[in-house]
């Protein structure tokens, strides 16, 4: 368990480095026995970002093929994982998870902090798959040895497209589950089917729960015009809460089988494709497109600014173009599923950069000697990691200026903006709607 002290920080640096991540709500006890639970939409990738928000370190449970698999079992077994023998993977062996039960009661006891994923598998549904009974057998057997209750703190994983690199991600930490009730009744059958559910119940409030795919793109769409021209909260927590609760007023609208939010749907669906064809965001229809809103825009980020992050995306560009081609074409052939695409490119990634800097400072050390071998070293990671953030700004900038010059002129935006307000009101209307239907 060498690496367990420090997982946490590596994790944060690759989620940072492969997602423009952020966090909200609750936050996890720094100290003292806890057990973080997750849904499980990303494959390996979705451990890191529980480590990231937990900042302590966490012992995962994890399935016992990948202690043994060549990429990546080293790194399982240095985290000081411990292994889940699941049916699946071979019935000879379920026999063995009283180990991993004592294992974890044991860890719990001690005040670690232990992390699982209760749905048990890696998948891309768009919403929970059931709960294994596995999460709450734990909990209540610890609490046996411990002799109380302890914090279970569900932490939702929200990914705008989690296959894609530096897509938008979040992580929702829920408040901890109330079981007080539960932890002297020991690991019955009556007690671990409650926790269950209470788990299920405190999950689905961190996590976008949704009847099919097709669902989401209407859904943020719905969101980002409502958000846009009610003036609400761009951060990204408050985004997906409403997310959250549009898809809840969704389902229960769509189980009335009413026209009127078939009609809506196919509406905001027309709209999200009229904003894709201009290449805006429902925000851009609200921007000043007169000359004195682009002085503004300009003065707020700085010219001279921009000059800089471009020279430095592009000098970043050019020196890892190579292996970031690389890595794509390595990960794409080694990934299976949409589900693994983003582990592998992490991992893979990790592996070319490493080979390509230390290259990078082999050919300086040959060329001008040992201080420049040590200064490329060096300096390689840090141009790497702002050259991956400049690109981000420089790209953001670019597009925000080639939209404020398409829409100077466009005799479509006052019509769009007069359709997203209609759009916002039919909005407020559904959600009364559904807060009428699902009261007693």
């Amino acid at each position: 368990m060498w690496l367990l002290p420090h997982f946490a920080t590596l994790c944060t640096a690759a989620v940072h480095v492969y997602y423009r991540a952020t966090r909200s709500g609750a936050t996890i006890p720094a100290q003292g026995p806890v057990l973080v639970v997750g849904n499980h939409p990303n494959s390996l990738l979705d451990p890191a970002f529980l480590a990231w928000v937990a900042e302590r370190p966490l012992r995962f449970l994890a399935k016992e093929p990948l202690f043994r698999d060549p990429l990546i079992g080293w790194l399982v077994r240095a985290s000081g994982s411990i292994r889940v023998y699941r049916a699946q993977d071979d019935p000879a062996q379920m026999g063995r998870n009283r180990d991993t039960f004592a294992a974890a009661h044991d860890a719990l006891a001690r005040g670690a902090a232990v992390a699982m994923f209760p749905e048990g598998i890696s998948h891309d549904r768009p919403s929970l798959a059931p709960l294994k009974t596995g999460a709450a057998r734990i909990a209540l057997g610890a609490a046996e040895q411990l002799g109380r209750a302890f914090p279970i703190v569900p932490v939702g994983l929200v990914f705008r497209e989690k296959d894609v690199f530096r897509s938008e991600a979040h992580a929702q930490v829920g408040v901890a589950v109330p079981w007080d009730d539960l932890a002297a009744q020991g690991a019955s059958r009556e007690a671990v089917m409650e926790l269950t559910r209470r788990l299920d119940e405190a999950m689905r409030t961190v996590t976008l729960n949704l009847a099919r795919w097709e669902d989401e793109a209407v859904l943020r769409t719905a969101e980002a015009v409502w958000s846009t021209v009610r003036g609400a909260s761009t951060e990204p927590g408050a985004r997906v809460e409403r997310l959250r609760a549009a898809s809840e007023a969704w389902t229960i609208l769509r189980a009335r089988e009413d026209d009127r939010w078939a009609t809506l749907a196919r509406d905001v669906r027309d709209h999200a494709r009229l904003l894709q064809v201009l290449r805006i965001e429902p925000a851009d229809v609200e921007t000043d497109p007169r000359l004195a809103g682009a002085v503004r825009w300009v003065l707020r980020r700085r010219s001279v600014e921009s000059v800089a992050l471009g020279l430095l995306a592009a000098l970043a560009t050019l020196v890892f173009w190579i292996p970031y081609r690389l890595t794509g074409v390595i990960a794409g052939r080694m990934s299976a599923n949409r589900d693994t695409h983003s582990t592998y490119r992490v991992l893979v990634g990790a592996a070319v950069f490493l080979v390509w800097i230390g290259g990078l400072s082999i050919a300086a050390g040959m060329r001008a000697g040992w201080p420049w071998a040590v200064a490329t070293l060096v300096a390689a990671p840090v141009l790497g990691v702002a050259g991956l953030f400049a690109v981000d700004r420089w790209q953001s900038s670019v597009a925000a200026v080639r939209r404020w010059w398409m829409l100077r002129a466009d005799p479509r935006l006052s019509d769009l903006r007069a359709r997203q307000a209609q759009l916002a009101q039919r909005l407020d209307e559904a959600a009364q709607q559904a807060v009428g239907s699902a009261t007693p």
